[in-house]
């Protein structure tokens, strides 16, 4: 079973995040921040992997230690829950419209995290959501995942389709990056056997 557990507690947040990669993309996501927890119901949805997220935070300061640290938990979820990557497709890739918005995301599960963020958002704001969080979930996911990522806006002039397009956007590379691949058995998909 591609399934993981992670519990993470500081003195800034608790938060449980448990991922199912063989799923249907059900989630039970609350986070305490409205508009954080759409976004993730998006990341379950499109990707197809199950999402039970449980965060309390220090939301009276503002939304960034628990935007930041759900990132956290889920790329160690992800990670966990991929193992040693045997039989995966590992890449993934999707050019996401969403109205006025287009956002291309390219990934690798590779072990080797690194974030590439080519996304400008015209208001500071999204609701009481501030926007700058987006770019800080997507950096500790893909640090704590282990995942090469790379989000690119091709263009957009509302700041909500952007960022659900950016979501949606790395769910669809996510389902095709952590998909089996038919073909490759059990093999671990790099020249130099392991990931």
């Amino acid at each position: 079973m591609r399934e993981a557990l992670i519990t993470r507690k500081t003195a800034e947040t608790d938060i449980s995040a448990r991922v199912n990669l063989d799923g249907s993309g059900a989630y039970d996501i609350q986070t305490g921040v409205g508009f954080f927890d759409h976004m993730l119901d998006q990341l379950a949805r499109h990707s197809l992997i199950d999402i039970t997220l449980k965060a309390t935070g220090d939301l009276h300061i503002d939304d960034h230690h628990t935007v930041e640290d759900c990132g956290i938990a889920l790329g160690q979820a992800l990670a966990q829950a991929l193992g040693d990557k045997r039989g995966i497709r590992r890449y993934g890739e999707c050019h996401l419209p969403m109205d006025d918005a287009q956002v291309r995301c390219a990934l690798d599960l590779s072990a080797r995290p690194f974030l590439v963020w080519n996304v400008n958002f015209p208001t500071a704001k999204i609701g009481a959501f501030d926007t700058e969080l987006v770019r800080e979930f997507f950096q500790a996911l893909a640090t704590h995942g282990g995942i090469t990522l790379h989000i690119d806006q091709i263009h957009g002039v509302n700041s909500h389709h952007i960022a659900e397009a950016a979501f949606k956007a790395v769910a669809r590379a996510l389902r095709m990056a952590v998909e089996t691949d038919p073909r490759k058995g059990d093999a671990i998909p790099s020249t130099k056997g392991a990931l």
